[in-house]
């Protein structure tokens, strides 16, 4: 019992550095650094070595009980942006899935339908050039027994499943992307995800229960850089390079959030479609 207690102590020392300490301290260290050099002097080196060294020498520092405290304070502050951050992508996870959007306060509800509507159109186009090349080859084959060259219509298919598979329901793509389990499941099993789903997840084996939690956890990391970004983003004000931070994590959230759900809804569809029989 004490060696497992002990592990997981070990774990979650470690996880609670990885995820808040680490990250955190680096944010700091932005901050420092953008208070100190400011939009005049955002790439001087020397003044930024020269003003921690500075800082070094004071009194307060060069004392053992002043470093202890400042150790400390280093730390409850990086723990602190990591909380933040990570309940900024809480928030941003449950916009960016919006699974009850509709329940949203009218402001938030309204914006949310008006993306809806507006990717509708963008599906509805796309669909309806799609569906003319498919209608287009079969025809061709039917009557000539020629097969079209499929790289137009494959063109088409890439940019109307960009949009969603199928028509948009929610007003991002990651959203659509998990819903489109729930709908194709009922209508090609007659399966009501929410319903089963606790179900079902007491009968996956180890084996699959661990893949969908990774994969679970990997959507909540993809989603906590845009907690991260949001939080660089203030310093821009006062040091224009934390833009290019702010632009960098807000594009690799973008992109890591996109595949994680994409991965995360293959892995529902096929734990689903293999065990609910069970």
């Amino acid at each position: 019992m004490g060696g497992f207690l002990n592990t997981l102590g070990q774990k979650l020392a470690e996880r609670w550095l990885t995820l808040l300490v680490l990250p955190g301290a680096l944010y700091l260290a932005t901050a420092v650094a953008a208070h100190t050099l400011g939009y005049s002097h955002a790439l001087d080196n020397r003044l930024l070595i020269h003003q921690i060294s500075a800082w070094a020498k004071t009194p307060t520092v060069t004392s053992a009980s002043g470093q202890i405290i400042l150790l400390a304070a280093v730390l409850a502050g990086a723990a602190g942006a990591g909380l933040v951050a990570q309940t900024l992508g809480r928030a941003a996870e449950y916009l960016v899935l919006a699974a009850d959007w509709r329940s949203w306060l009218w402001p938030l509800r309204r914006f949310a339908q008006w993306r809806v509507d507006k990717r509708g159109l963008r599906w509805d186009i796309a669909h309806t050039k799609y569906q003319a090349l498919r209608d287009q080859a079969a025809l061709t084959l039917a009557s000539q027994g020629i097969h079209v060259d499929h790289s137009e219509r494959d063109t088409a298919y890439r940019a109307l499943v960009r949009i969603a598979e199928i028509r948009p329901d929610r007003p991002t793509w990651s959203g659509d992307r998990l819903n489109t389990v729930s709908l194709r499941l009922q209508e090609e099993l007659t399966l009501d995800l929410a319903r089963i789903w606790p179900s079902l997840w007491l009968t996956l084996p180890d084996a699959a229960r661990i893949e969908v939690t990774n994969a679970r956890a990997d959507l909540t990391r993809a989603t906590s850089l845009t907690g991260w970004a949001l939080l660089y983003a203030p310093l821009t004000l006062s040091w224009w390079p934390s833009g290019l931070i702010t632009a960098t994590l807000a594009c690799a959230a973008w992109y890591r959030t996109r595949t994680a759900a994409d991965t995360y809804a293959q892995l529902i569809d096929a734990a689903a479609r293999q065990y609910a029989h069970d």
